[in-house]
């Protein structure tokens, strides 16, 4: 990193690991643990019906959370190439990244204000919100090549991980303590705990993405100084995103892992997404063993996230990605075998140790693989492979229930998701990947 010296590059490294902190209160807490639940109570149980002209049908709590999480998803997924080009042409990937993390912090803290029937005012301020989040991550990772060499890309990737493992796990477990003991904080409704820990998230978000704005350089913009008088950013954010899309066929290496990437990511986050329902509907866990366990898979996942780059020096990134593929394949064998609690504990931990690795070592390695002056351009891709990775997979594991009236074989299908990824990861050249994307 010939730009600055070694104490403002460690400055910088600990300051985009920061953002990770700062953001991954918000999946934990608003995604996944806190607002789900929230949102259920305040939906009516007999669900609700929607009226759109002639069309007429009636949906659950459930239905309208999956709904909202897709669409918020699908903006993004759209928008963050033509931004990402935009961000990377003018040079103002920190301002957009600082335009997406307070908008979504904004939108996270007004949940506040959500109570009992606003399940309208619930949805509309969390997709808001969800937009800063997922775009916002576009930004953030497409500063990884600019803060870490080459050799660190690895280690400065799982580094970032594991500090949102642990600042996400830290605040989940304080909101679960202000919910469970809320009458011990002086507190006279469960509700208003609920509700002040949804705000927090956007206070927490706000205040620990402050590090990276001040500690974070970025690159100057591409042609800043040759565009005409009557240059449009907007169209040349357009341009680029087609142009991009043309250009992926001289990057094959970079093609063949971002479909790989598409297909196992998509296993993952079917898992991650499914766990609670799967020990709900299949083993009939209380929510205490759910909730206690997803805050176990976020501590684990953090020494995990370390573990895997340090075995990625050794073995290369590629060859650290496959052992995740490998391990994944086993969880959701042993996944299919579950029978008590004890198991799901088990299975919670096992999948935080690889989830860190997998996760932050794809990162990594996509970031290797990338043209080094347009890291927001092509991050927005990856982007749109992590989103579109949340439809397909859940969709499966809900067909295959339904089909089979039982949980478990939608669990074991997942493997068929892991083993394809195998196949087409194992296409990608890195050394030649790496080459390409130095000359270009």
């Amino acid at each position: 990193m010939k730009r600055f010296g070694m104490t403002n590059r460690k400055r910088a490294i600990t300051g985009w690991c920061m953002y990770d902190w700062a953001n991954s209160a918000f999946a934990t807490s608003i995604l996944a643990g806190i607002l789900p639940v929230y949102f259920a109570s305040l939906v009516p149980e007999e669900g609700l019906a929607i009226r759109w002209g002639p069309l007429s049908f009636t949906t659950t709590a459930s239905g309208l959370w999956a709904y909202s999480i897709s669409f918020s998803l699908l903006l993004t997924a759209v928008s963050a190439p033509i931004l990402g080009a935009m961000a990377d042409f003018s040079g103002s990937k920190k301002r957009f990244l600082f335009g997406f993390t307070y908008i979504g912090a904004a939108f996270t803290l007004l949940l506040y204000f959500v109570q009992k029937g606003d399940y309208w005012l619930c949805l509309s301020l969390f997709i808001a919100a969800n937009i800063g989040f997922a775009g916002g991550t576009t930004f953030y990772n497409s500063f990884l090549p600019e803060v870490a060499g080459k050799r660190e890309m690895d280690s400065v990737s799982g580094k970032g991980y594991a500090f949102g493992y642990v600042g996400g796990g830290l605040l989940l477990a304080l909101h679960v303590i202000a919910i469970t003991y809320y009458e011990a904080f002086g507190i006279t409704d469960q509700s208003i705990s609920i509700r002040i820990s949804l705000a927090s998230v956007g206070i927490w978000w706000g205040l620990f993405a402050i590090p990276l704005f001040l500690w974070v350089p970025e690159a100057r913009g591409l042609h800043n100084k040759d565009k005409a008088e009557n240059f449009s950013y907007l169209t040349y954010g357009f341009s680029r995103f087609f142009n991009t899309l043309k250009s992926f066929r001289h990057y094959r290496d970079l093609l063949w892992f971002l479909a790989a990437f598409l297909v196992y990511n998509d296993g993952i986050q079917t898992v991650i997404a499914m766990a609670a329902i799967f020990g709900k509907t299949a083993l009939g866990l209380d929510t205490g063993t759910l909730i206690g366990t997803l805050l176990m898979t976020q501590f684990i996942a953090w020494p995990g996230a370390l573990l895997f780059a340090k075995l990625a020096e050794k073995i290369q990134s590629k060859g650290a990605v496959m052992v995740t593929l490998v391990l994944w394949i086993v969880i959701v064998t042993y996944a299919y075998f579950l029978k008590s609690a004890l198991a799901f504990w088990i299975l919670g931990g096992l999948v935080g140790l690889v989830l860190g690795g997998s996760q932050a070592i794809s990162r990594s390695l996509y970031a290797q693989l990338i043209p080094r002056v347009r890291p927001a351009e092509f991050f927005g891709f990856f982007s749109i492979s992590a989103k579109f990775a949340s439809i397909f997979g859940p969709l499966v594991f809900g067909l295959i229930t339904d089909l089979s009236e039982n949980p478990r074989n939608a669990i074991v299908s997942l493997i068929l998701f892991f083993v394809v990824g195998i196949i087409l990861l194992s296409r990608v050249d890195m050394e030649r990947g790496r080459l390409q994307a130095v000359e270009d």
